[in-house]
């Protein structure tokens, strides 16, 4: 079997005083984290104690001239800094570094990552753009040729033989490419219009990264969503319908992970996908119960939420992995009524995670009584597909109807209420 090598990189981040190394230290434990998930592993790592990064080359001059020896003495031909560097950082820092090592940043890390796992065709097409966006200015910045992106980590995705194409017709791609994601941003809104006609509550499955989002989709509704112990496992949105325990169907969605740092870029270019959360009427934020960085993960989520747009909707908090021991609590009380403890992996806890989606479900769901005139009967059927129907009288006048209505529902049939 042909041995696989694998990219042995340095990280390198800042901390802007003592007291924020641990934070530093743990943010480089999630950027090996997305290094291996590329196909990378840590030789090194670099933190320098400053206010702020030095303009030109992040570092300073000293710290520079230590990672360049570091790169050196431990052959690392790659080095990983874990915020975004601008196009004369990456050119400065990889003339100071010297003997061939290539620099990226956290974005381009991620944007690697994503391009390994989109499946889809607009996801594809969302990876590509963002690519094209963030890197290409860069790499035109350090004045190298385009072959630069041969394959190795943070330089591979859908767009690498367009990037090593004539670069006056990246505007053309970027252009096409906006063009094709607005056109199936079209067929995407006509299933979200045909799934809102539906009447069914609709609810997002969100949270960071490698909480188990996908893995409770597949456990409630043998989706078959791909399940792997990595970051950005899932990028493409997967939608199901699961029935409750009172018998009432919803409408659930797995979607993208958050993490820290999530660059604004690819909140932009995922805008489509991550609209499924904006639409959402209930969202379920699933947090990894086990992770020692569960209050700050949950932190990041919600404020991702409020970023988009999709804060004030009735929540349940879903705290996963509790089979693996939990490492924190809620930090605020508030939320503890909205929440449960399960393992979507063993099935512990969903009985009570199904009665509480319920019970939020049922929440903005209300009793009215319709007169439905014989000729138009065919409302009834709405309402039995869409409501839950208490009891039918025929009447000479029409059909008197009882039902605890959905908002969504009600919209439709407004114009038979008594």
């Amino acid at each position: 079997m042909e041995k696989i090598e694998v990219t042995r990189a340095a990280l390198a981040g800042l901390a802007k005083s003592s007291r924020e190394l641990p934070g530093a230290e743990r943010s480089l434990d999630e950027l090996e984290r997305l290094l291996e998930t590329a196909g990378g592993m840590s030789a090194a790592r670099v933190i320098q104690t400053r206010e702020g990064p030095e303009p030109p080359t992040y570092f300073g001059a000293g710290k520079i001239a230590e990672l360049a020896e570091l790169c050196r003495l431990n052959d690392i031909k790659l080095v990983v800094f874990d915020d975004e560097l601008s196009p004369s950082q990456l050119r400065n820092i990889e003339d100071r570094l010297g003997g061939g090592v290539e620099v990226i940043d956290r974005t381009m890390l991620i944007l690697d990552i994503f391009a390994q796992h989109a499946r889809s065709n607009e996801g594809k097409l969302q990876v590509e753009l963002a690519q094209l966006k963030y890197t290409v200015p860069r790499l035109i910045g350090k004045g190298r040729e385009m072959s630069r992106l041969g394959g190795g980590i943070g330089t591979r995705g859908p767009g690498e033989s367009k990037l090593e194409s004539d670069r006056r017709h990246l505007k053309r791609r970027i252009a096409a490419l906006e063009a094709e994601l607005q056109r199936l941003e079209k067929t995407r809104s006509t299933m979200r219009d045909g799934r809102d006609r539906s009447g069914m509550v609709k609810a997002a499955i969100v949270g960071y990264t490698n909480a188990g989002k996908s893995t409770l989709l597949n456990r409630l509704t043998d989706a078959g969503v791909l399940v792997e112990d990595k970051l950005f496992a899932t990028l493409d949105p997967t939608t199901r319908r699961f029935n409750l325990p009172g018998g009432g169907s919803i409408l659930l969605t797995d979607t993208v992970g958050f993490i820290r740092k999530l660059p604004h870029h690819l909140v932009k270019a995922f805008r489509s996908t991550l609209e499924e959360t904006v639409l959402a009427d209930i969202l379920i934020i699933v947090v990894d119960a086990s992770d020692p960085e569960v209050c700050a993960q949950l932190e990041v989520t919600e404020n991702l939420l409020c970023e988009l747009g999709a804060s004030g909707k009735p929540v349940l908090y879903v705290f996963n992995k509790c089979d693996l021991g939990v490492a924190g609590i809620l930090p605020d009380p508030k939320k503890a009524g909205n929440s449960v403890y399960i393992s979507a992996l063993s099935g512990q806890g969903l009985e009570q995670f199904a009665e509480k989606l319920e019970l939020l479900v049922l929440s903005g769901r209300r009793r009215f009584e319709y007169l439905i005139p014989h000729e138009r009967a065919s409302a009834l059927n709405i309402l039995y597909s869409r409501a839950t129907v208490e009891s039918v009288e025929y009447t000479e006048r029409g059909i008197v109807v009882s039902a605890t209505v959905a908002p969504q529902t009600r919209g439709m049939l407004s114009e038979f209420e008594r």
